[in-house]
């Protein structure tokens, strides 16, 4: 009769003895094939509270980690966390990526089965070359559905590691293509977009996430491997003006506007102090004063660098303790799992430290979802499915991103792009990345949906292709291929040069130690432009690679008629490439990053200083500062087929600002050009700047509307940025004539300070000149102190 129990008593009273039995003794209460249940909250675990979603989710979540032994609790403070089959809780893989697409890259995804790829977009450096907000949002919002119908068919987690946004401080940094690029605002503004879309929760009041976004590399990482110097071992030195000014915005951003729910830290000290172990940066920076709504992540292993590599701590359990008790949450490794309940048994850690970690983990999971149980019969997100993956829409919004991305360097008047079509009978396409597939997606990518490669794009316009790879591969060790390439060119129409870099020259773990096109690249190009000369035959030389490249001698050389960067493209890059050269799409990229001629790598790539210093001869680093004026091209750089004029319509010629009312005036501490910004009533700082923008060419384009600050050598001296960059705008569609207008809202607090010397802002104040293109507009910034107390 007890034997048959379960058959009289109702269901939820057995499954409120169950709940009472596996409290009571979780130690040894195993329910038998628990393992298998394909998700948390499934039948017959649903009864718990953590499962109940009409509860609050902090009550959920404290009712699951209470139900939790410390053995449990430790095994699910790594990116593999174990399995609860007591709890009817699967195993769950933290790590997957989505820097640019659905990612294999990390253990949480595969491919195959019923979701064979998915799409690839350009790599996140050609994607920033757009300046378009909206584009970044979209892409994320793809990625974020692609991502989710991929977990819901069994193919990936919900948590992503991305995305990137480290500033590209140096042009020889390996993961410069991952990133966003050198400015802190673009960087920004990135990470907002990209982290909102990927997240897809605005216009939802409630906590929930699509999927789970993370701010990596936190913080000053830019190095990977250079002259001996590897990232696990590297001492970032930044000083307090630095790290707020340049390395610390695009994290602060991604948390505070882009509400991102993750950010991982990095392997490198920061002035002796490794990040993950950084109590200030960590609970200081992240948690409290940013208010992270998330977890916290080491880079993989960085933890057991802490003692294996770098001895910072005498033990692995130090490093574990003290990780966590820094603020560190989640372990990409081993080690939090092996020594954690150590470090609890030798009372290093409390468990209540343990639980709080837990707390973030869970929280994250639960407004994801994941514990509501199927997620096919969830009200959202629920419904996708492998259908929605490498849709048409998808895949024609990475053949835009690529689009709008390509920068135009160079372009001759008289033989330059377009090409005409009819023209052209023969089309000799030479280069190591003419017929590319992998390289065109760079690094952190998935299985794409399908490559269109270069080659592919050009002979779909119909003209008689003769293909040179001119080398065997980009590393071009032997210049035996060449004469072939020259004999292609002789007889050709036009030429195409598809040249640059790949993951063998630039990735993680390999920064570069030249800016020059790699082996016989050079050789290559100069031989078929020397063979031209007199001809006037169009050679277009196409540069495919993540961070820039010397390519000073051919913007010289007359027989080069034009010049495009198109980064890593993605998965249709060659279409991309192919109708921007034959004049379907009119080119508005601009540089993300500055590009520098060879002799810029006698700087010392360890060197973290933005700023420069004339006491040693230090030109600074990136737009903003570097003051020695032989870059080859500016951030900010690049051309179209027809011409844009700008006309200022309105702008404030003075802005007055006042002291906060709580301010003594006799406590103040005004130079003359500059005022702490703490000091200053900022709501009435704001102003507008509006502008008109007309096409005057006779071909229809994109136009990008950048506004720039120009900070007085007076402070410039102090620190402040010689040009930052205030604001962006891309206008899609102008036809020639065509005219629109653009209002940019402007704030003095946010757009004219500086971080000053001991990490303070500066608002600057007198007259300051704003320009946009070759429009300069110069407007005084009134600062009246209150009357003193009397």
């Amino acid at each position: 009769m007890t034997m048959n129990l379960h058959l009289i008593i109702p269901l939820s009273l057995s499954l409120c003895l169950l709940d009472l039995l596996i409290r009571s003794r979780p130690d040894v209460f195993v329910l038998v094939g628990g393992s298998s249940v394909p998700y948390p909250c499934s039948p017959p675990y649903a009864s718990f509270n953590f499962c109940d979603t009409s509860l609050p989710v902090n009550n959920r979540v404290s009712d699951l980690v209470s139900m939790l032994t410390l053995d449990e609790k430790v095994m699910q403070l790594v990116n593999k966390a174990a399995g609860i089959s007591r709890l009817g809780i699967p195993p769950y893989e933290w790590w997957s990526e989505a820097l640019h697409g659905v990612s294999n890259t990390g253990p949480g995804t595969t491919f195959g089965g019923a979701v064979p790829g998915a799409v690839s977009f350009p790599q996140v450096i050609l994607s920033a070359a757009s300046f378009n907000v909206s584009l970044w949002k979209a892409i994320g919002q793809v990625v974020s559905t692609e991502g989710r119908a991929m977990y819901n068919e069994g193919h990936s987690g919900l948590t992503f590691w991305s995305p990137n946004i480290n500033i590209y401080r140096d042009p020889r940094w390996g993961r410069g293509q991952e990133t966003p690029g050198e400015d802190p605002y673009l960087s920004s503004e990135y990470a907002v977009n990209f982290v909102r879309g990927l997240q897809d929760v605005d216009g939802d009041s409630s906590d929930r996430l699509k999927v789970a976004a993370c701010c990596k590399h936190y913080t000053a990482y830019d190095l990977d491997n250079w002259q001996g110097v590897d990232r696990f071992h590297f001492n970032a030195e930044v000083t307090e003006q630095d790290l707020d000014d340049t390395y610390q915005p695009p994290f602060k951003n991604c948390l505070v506007n882009g509400n991102a729910a993750c950010i991982m830290c990095s392997y490198n000290r920061v002035n002796g102090v490794p990040s993950c172990v950084d109590k200030n940066l960590l609970i200081g920076t992240v948690r409290e004063q940013w208010g992270l709504n998330g977890y916290v992540v080491s880079d993989c292993d960085s933890v057991e660098v802490l003692y294996d590599s770098i001895h910072y701590t005498q033990s692995p359990v130090d490093a574990v303790a003290d990780s966590i008790l820094a603020g560190l949450n989640l372990n990409c490794g081993n080690f939090l799992a092996s020594y954690t309940a150590k470090a609890v048994a030798q009372g290093k850690l409390s468990e209540s430290k343990v639980d709080e970690s837990l707390s973030y983990l869970y929280t994250v999971l639960m407004r994801l979802g994941y514990f509501d149980g199927d997620p096919s019969s969830q009200m959202h997100f629920g419904s996708l499915s492998a259908s929605d993956v490498c849709t048409v829409e998808h895949r024609e919004l990475a053949l835009d991103a690529a689009r709008q991305g390509i920068v135009l360097l160079k372009n001759n008047a008289t033989n330059g792009l377009p090409l005409s079509q009819p023209t052209i009978k023969t089309l000799a396409v030479i280069g190591p990345n003419v017929n590319v597939t992998s390289t065109m997606i760079g690094n952190y990518a998935g299985i794409p949906c399908k490559y269109t490669t270069p080659f592919e794009g050009l002979a779909s316009y119909g003209a008689k292709v003769l293909y040179e790879p001119g080398c065997s591969n980009v590393a071009c060790t032997s210049s035996s291929m060449i004469d072939a390439a020259v004999k292609a060119a002789d007889v050709a129409d036009a030429v195409v040069l598809i040249m640059g870099l790949d993951q063998s020259q630039e990735r993680e773990g390999l920064d570069r130690k030249s800016l020059s096109f790699p082996g016989h690249q050079t050789d290559l190009i100069m031989q078929v432009a020397n063979s031209s000369k007199g001809t006037n035959k169009p050679i277009s030389l196409v540069i495919m690679s993540g961070g820039p490249v010397d390519v000073g001698f051919a913007v010289n050389l007359s027989e080069i008629s034009s010049i495009l960067w198109v980064g890593y493209p993605g998965e249709a890059g060659g279409q991309a490439i192919a109708e921007v050269i034959y004049g379907d799409y009119n080119p508005a990229g601009r540089l993300p990053m500055s590009w520098y001629p060879e002799s810029y790598t006698e700087l010392q790539m360890t060197d973290m200083h933005m700023r420069p210093d004339p006491t040693r001869g230090y030109p600074g680093r990136t737009y903003r500062f570097y003051n020695k004026g032989d870059t080859i091209y500016e951030f900010g750089y690049g051309l179209s087929f027809t011409t844009f004029s700008h006309t200022k319509l309105s702008a404030p010629s003075q802005i007055f600002l006042h002291d906060q009312q709580n301010i003594d005036s006799s406590q103040t501490s005004e130079h003359g050009q500059e005022v702490l910004l703490e000091e200053v009533q900022c709501a009435s700082s704001n102003f507008n700047v509006k502008l008109g923008v007309k096409n005057m060419g006779s071909i229809k384009g994109d136009h990008v509307v950048m506004v720039f600050w120009h900070a007085s050598k007076a402070i410039t001296s102090k620190g402040a940025p010689k040009k930052q960059l205030m604001a962006f705008e891309r206008i899609h569609g102008l036809y020639p004539q065509e005219e629109a207008e653009v209002v940019f809202k402007l704030s003095a607090c946010e757009h004219l300070s500086y971080v000053g010397k001991d990490g303070r802002k500066l608002l600057a104040i007198g007259v300051q000149k704003i320009s946009v293109g070759d429009i300069e507009h110069h407007v005084h910034v009134h600062h009246h102190r209150n009357s003193p107390n009397l």
